[in-house]
């Protein structure tokens, strides 16, 4: 008589024992860090120059100019200047730097704001600190603590001085911006002046230890687990876009792995989320990695490969939430089966969907993370980074040479293109006989100023444009989208983006944003650079229906080089 009980411990242990995988690890590899040594403090402030760094983003100088009114007040001995950066706050400014190592005795630098100008402006204060010798203390709204404290420790100087006022800055009146100034640090919970005064008269801890890079044979596998629990791990762990993956088993990595001729331990690229952040490295395996896990096939690698060859993330962290958008042409687009035509843009092709979500995949778990709070500070979100409007070119029924022929390449290439923004879309059908001329003027001005239209157009309406305007060439369209793309200066100054992003630049002397500052506020500029627009073949030709995509082009890379 057969003991039951018996075979049916046996077939549970063999059934657990077939559940435990070894899977690989998604994440990339942090770079070294140096500790650095921060500038010795003053004994005292009194009778001292301090130097106010308005970082130049959303009435961060308004801010300063509460905090230079009450050293006035309470601290009337000590000499304020109230300075701007010669740029925007992404660029370093040794000038400015020097002088204040030679005129002034110490700087408060800020305000950071933004999921980019908080590590720009913490990246600033390391800099006076460590390479010039000036104490310097950093001054955050609360929403960004623990954004710039990664970008200290990754700095190197994890004790720099953070100060913090409430969020937000932008659009409060002086009475309520002196209320936070004279008010409590919310992360600190301490007088926001007292925190700016300690942190320039009270000595800091010593360098912080150096800590070095990982080795690339290192970090390859997690511990063996049952597929439910690591589930669950990669969930907690933030490395899935909150969607279902396929775990990345040995078996599975070596089968993607055959996509490609490349060694599995060849470094592809770095990236990091911002600026400031420090760029993690990562190899041709960490990318198969994270296509097993996005359900890619092997013959998809090669663009995959590219994508992480950019060195441009997908997964951006810009409290204006942008989403990347993928553009593949040439042969590899048939070869892999790609859509180009009816639902390009949607969910209705093996290739497109997988090999955009690989992207923002690896792009999260390769740069650091992409965590909320942390690594990821965009206010909305972006819909489109499931799969970064991933989809190619319809070349064979495009009126002109497709986008990677006029980026350089060969119409034999195959390639990549990656553009950043998708966050602002205009939408129409076809081109009316009369009035399609102010039409497309409308949807221009209806597109962020601060990136590029990018035309999304049914081949339908492609050849309306050649039909109706006499565009023969994309370069001629291209020249009169730039032309036509024009808004009175006094309005387009306003924009609040423009303030933020090009205004600064066109106060650095840079062409032809300067020319436009000095324009009549009546007078008509040019709202986006000639060579910024894009205009690219996409659909069915269901309908001649078409859209504008507000997206810079930040890079085209070849797919040939990755098979």
């Amino acid at each position: 008589m057969t003991d039951t009980t018996a075979v049916e411990d046996r077939t549970a242990t063999e059934s657990h024992d077939e559940d435990v995988v070894t899977v690989h690890d998604p994440t990339g590899y942090p770079p070294e860090v140096k500790g650095k040594t921060p500038a010795e403090r003053l004994e005292s402030l009194e009778g001292r120059t301090i130097y106010l760094v308005d970082s130049r983003f959303d009435d961060s100088i308004e801010l300063l100019k509460q905090v230079a009114a009450w050293f006035e007040e309470n601290m009337p001995t000590v000499t304020t200047h109230l300075v701007q950066l010669a740029s925007t706050y992404a660029k370093d400014d040794p000038e400015l730097w020097e002088r204040i190592r030679n005129d002034g005795d110490a700087a408060i630098i800020g305000v950071g704001h933004c999921s980019t100008c908080a590590p720009a402006v913490s990246t600033h204060a390391i800099t006076l600190e460590t390479k010039y010798g000036v104490p310097a203390v950093a001054v955050h709204t609360e929403k960004f603590e623990r954004v710039v404290k990664s970008v200290t420790r990754m700095g190197g100087l994890p004790q720099a001085p953070l100060v913090f006022v409430p969020q937000p800055v932008m659009g409060k009146s002086p009475e309520e911006l002196r209320a936070y100034v004279h008010g409590t640090d919310p992360v600190n919970q301490r007088p926001v002046m007292q925190g700016i005064v300690e942190a320039l008269t009270t000595a800091l801890p010593p360098a912080a230890a150096d800590r070095p890079a990982p080795k690339l044979e290192e970090k390859r596998f997690l511990a063996p687990a049952r597929q439910d629990e690591l589930h669950d791990l990669f969930l907690e762990r933030n490395w899935t876009d909150k969607l279902p993956i396929v775990l990345p088993t040995k078996r599975r990595v070596a089968e993607m792995l055959e996509g490609t001729s490349h060694d599995p331990g060849e470094v592809v690229g770095t990236m990091e989320p911002t600026k400031n952040r420090g760029r993690w490295s990562y190899t041709v395996e960490k990318v198969a990695v994270n296509a097993v896990m996005a359900g890619a096939r092997p013959e998809y690698l090669p663009v995959i490969l590219a994508l992480a060859a950019s060195g441009q993330t997908a997964r951006g962290s810009t409290s204006s939430s942008g989403s990347a958008m993928v553009v593949v042409n040439g042969p590899v687009r048939a070869q892999i089966g790609m859509n180009s035509g009816t639902g390009a843009l949607g969910p209705y092709n093996h290739a497109n969907a997988t090999i955009g979500r690989a992207y923002g995949l690896l792009s999260q778990n390769l740069q650091g993370g992409s965590v909320p709070g942390e690594t990821f500070m965009g206010s909305l979100g972006n819909n489109y980074t499931y799969n970064n409007l991933t989809f190619a070119e319809n070349e064979e029924r495009s009126p002109w040479e497709p986008l990677h022929v006029q980026h350089g390449f060969d119409a034999g290439d195959s390639t990549v293109s990656i553009f950043y923004g998708a966050r602002s879309t205009t939408f129409s059908l076809g081109l009316r006989k009369d009035h399609w001329r102010e039409h497309v003027r409308d949807m221009l001005l209806g597109t962020d100023a601060v990136t590029a239209p990018v035309l999304l157009l049914d081949p339908i309406v492609a050849r309306q444009f050649v039909e109706r305007g006499g565009f023969e060439r994309k370069e001629d369209l291209i020249a009169w989208l730039h032309d036509t793309a024009r808004m009175p200066a006094g309005r387009y100054w306003d924009l609040q983006l423009v303030q933020n992003y090009i205004y600064p630049r066109a106060t650095f002397g840079e062409e032809p944003m300067a020319s436009n500052l000095n324009a009549a506020p009546d007078e008509e500029v040019p709202m986006f650079p000639v060579e910024n627009i894009r205009v690219i073949v996409v659909g069915g030709e269901t309908n001649g229906y078409w859209q504008i995509m507000g997206a810079r082009h930040t890079a085209t890379v070849s797919v040939d080089d990755w098979r």
